[in-house]
This record gives structure tokens, C-alpha cells and sequence, in this order.
């Protein structure tokens, strides 16, 4: 990666404080999005994806949130370390966030043109511009924000409630939310869950569209691998708060190396494919409360051998960009 990234997560450790005790959610974070970049975070539910960008915007409350260790970089500022007066000059603006379930950030009792005002003139305010938008010049900037992302007719569809609009509608809605602070990097998390596959198909293509013709920097957490080689250039995969393997689609999709990215992807279903052929990764996430001390998937490896009771180091290959959680590598390890 020739220019500085955008965001740069460096050595991030994160525990939850529970009745039940210290859960070690996030353990050695390292992940970048460049300029124009877009990066799949992959994972089963609960190894970490959406916790470990959710600080970028300072959404964990603490306590019982509690960062060990680590730095979130946004150029080069440490978004652990900004004060709530600068957090507001980025939260929306700088950096958008949108979710999976549209009903649930949308308001059921304003229409989306109220919302969006709103938010407009809150971005407004938080900027402390001389010349600010009036709730006239707020309305346009809305209606064209929602034609950007192809909603239909957007001047009468300005004034629908929620419930009037279907789940696709509604996520564009969340999306020209998101863009109407002119953002340069937007955290996508879940984006198509919540919808079926035309309309998935239709929004991924939408972020493909917005990361070329704005240039925006793009995160994408999801579960579904097929959303990720898609849309995005690199694929982090996650595994019980830790980063297994990173790189670029190409590589880790058509070369895996760790283990339970084998896995993830022999999982996938594939069109005449018996069901009795499908195959499952064995076994559950280690509980957190307590982790394993070696590597944390070795309970449930093929390749498991007895040096996995120790804790693993972080492979490099500096020439592909490619790192590996694993102690079947050595540094420097080849991607052949």
C-alpha cells in the first residue's frame, strides 16, 4: 500500500467487564483500509466483526467496553484518544456508518425527508460553518442525495414514512443518510442481511458504484463470503477476536491459507451439490470468558498439532501484502 491508509487499526485488544466475568472479545487487531479501498471483515457470528469498528465512531459504551491496548488511526489521528467535540466533526461526516436492519435507525413516526433534514443540518452544526443550509436547502440536498442512490422518484418519495417504503428502499434511505456529510470512509455492517437476493444484488452493486464515483473508502462486515468477492479488494477474516488471515480477494479466496479459512470456504454450497456432501466446520467459538492459551481454533482444526498449545504469531509475506494467523507458516512464507 504505497499511500497512508485511511484507517489503520494497530494491535487492538478490547474486553467486555460482565457479571460473569473479563470476556476477551478482540486480541491483536491489525487491519488498513487505503484511499478508495474497500475491505471485507468475514467471520462467523461473534468473532468480532462489528466490535472491532464500532470504536472507529466511539459506539461502545464504557464501561462495560474497556480498550487493553491498540490505536485506531484515521489519518493518523487516534480515534481512542479524540474528545467527544471531535468525535462530532467526524462521527456522519468524515466517517458514515450504515446497518443491517433499516426499521430499526429509521424513525417509524418522521418521514425519511424529515430524518434526513435533520441530519443535514445536524452535520451543519457540528462543522460550525459561516454558511450554513437553511431546512429548504437541507430538503434539496436530501432529494438529491436519495437520487444518487436510485431511489425512485425521489421528490414524492421524500415525504413516505418508513413503513411505506419496502427493505431495499429503506436501506437506500440509510445509505444517501450516510453520504449526505460528503463522508470519506463508510462502514457498511450487514448491509444485505436483512434483504432478499435481487435486491442484495442491487445494493451491492450501489457501494461498487459510490466507492468509484466518490472515491469513498469502504468497510464491509458480513458473514457472506460471496458478498465480499464482489464488491471489496481485501478480505480480513476473523476468528474468535483475532485476524487469521488477511490479503487480497484473489489470494486468500483462491489461495487460503489458514486453516479455518479452508474452512469458510468449503462450506459454501454449490449448485447440484448433494446436501450430505456439505461440509461443516466441527465444534463451537471457545468461549471468551476464558480463551484458549495457544491458538484459538485448534480445538476444532484438522491440522492441530501440539505446538497450536502455544500462542501463534503473526506470518508476513510483505511482497503480497498477506499475513497469516497460523503456526503452519514461517515468515516470509510463500503464497504458492
Amino acid at each position: 500500500m504505497t499511500d497512508a491508509p485511511v484507517l489503520e487499526i494497530r494491535d487492538y485488544r478490547l474486553n467486555f467487564n460482565t457479571f460473569d466475568g473479563v470476556y476477551h472479545a478482540l486480541d491483536g487487531v491489525n487491519l488498513a483500509v487505503g484511499k478508495g479501498q474497500s475491505l471485507g471483515i468475514v467471520g462467523e457470528t461473534g468473532c468480532g466483526k462489528s466490535v472491532t469498528v464500532r470504536n472507529v465512531l466511539g459506539l461502545l459504551p464504557s464501561p462495560p467496553a474497556e480498550v487493553v491496548s491498540g490505536e485506531i488511526l484515521y489519518n493518523g489521528k487516534d480515534m481512542l484518544k479524540v474528545t467527544p467535540a471531535e468525535m462530532q466533526k467526524i462521527r456522519g461526516i468524515e466517517i458514515a456508518m450504515i446497518f443491517q436492519d433499516p426499521m430499526t435507525y429509521l424513525n417509524p413516526v418522521f418521514t425519511i425527508g424529515t430524518q434526513m433534514v435533520d441530519v443535514i443540518l445536524a452535520h451543519q452544526k457540528a462543522l460550525d460553518k459561516s454558511v450554513r443550509k437553511n431546512k429548504k436547502q437541507a430538503r434539496a440536498h436530501a432529494i438529491e442525495m436519495l437520487r444518487k442512490v436510485h431511489l425512485p422518484n425521489p421528490e414524492s418519495q421524500i415525504d413516505r414514512y418508513p413503513h411505506e417504503l419496502s427493505g431495499g428502499m429503506r436501506q437506500r434511505v440509510l445509505i444517501a443518510m450516510a453520504l449526505s456529510g460528503s463522508p470519506k470512509l463508510l462502514i457498511a455492517d450487514e448491509p444485505t442481511t436483512a434483504l432478499d437476493v435481487t435486491i442484495q444484488a442491487q445494493i451491492l452493486d450501489l457501494i461498487a458504484e459510490l466507492v468509484e464515483d466518490m472515491g469513498l473508502s469502504v468497510i464491509i462486515i458480513t458473514h457472506d463470503l460471496g458478498v465480499v468477492a464482489k464488491v471489496c479488494d481485501n478480505v480480513a477474516v476473523m476468528y474468535a477476536g483475532q485476524v487469521v488471515e488477511y490479503g487480497t480477494i484473489e489470494e486468500v479466496f483462491g489461495k487460503p491459507k489458514h486453516p479455518y479459512t479452508e474452512g469458510l470456504l468449503k462450506s459454501i454450497p454449490h449448485p447440484g451439490k448433494p446436501p450430505e456432501e456439505l461440509y461443516g466446520i466441527p465444534g463451537f467459538l471457545p468461549n471468551l470468558l476464558t480463551p484458549p492459551i495457544g491458538c484459538r481454533f485448534q480445538d476444532r482444526c484438522p491440522k492441530a498439532m501440539e505446538i497450536c498449545g502455544t500462542p501463534p504469531k503473526n506470518r508476513n509475506n510483505a511482497a503480497h501484502d498477506r499475513t497469516v494467523l497460523c503456526h503452519l507458516y514461517e515468515e516470509g512464507f510463500e503464497d504458492a
